[in-house]
């Protein structure tokens, strides 16, 4: 759904209704949006330049992480 300002243009964003004066509800949907969209991790990247060596040893060291992960949880539950 897109937003609409006073002359009922459309404006880009992210807006969630407050029903019944239910702040904490209306934030927890906020937050979802924001976090289903991206934009945190976005702003989280544009904090500082990384560099591509530096990117890639990253991606790396989570895949071994995960993949270390991934042997252990076989080994506890089928034990080799």
């Amino acid at each position: 759904m897109r937003n609409k300002d006073q002359q009922g243009h459309s404006v880009p964003g992210l807006s969630v209704e407050v029903r019944n004066g239910d702040i904490n509800q209306a934030l927890r949907k906020f937050k979802k949006k924001v976090t289903e969209a991206g934009i945190i991790q976005e702003v989280r990247e544009r904090q500082a330049y990384v560099k591509p060596s530096e990117k890639r040893a990253k991606e790396k060291a989570a895949g071994r992480a995960r993949y270390l992960k991934k042997m252990s949880k076989r080994k506890r539950d089928l034990g080799y």
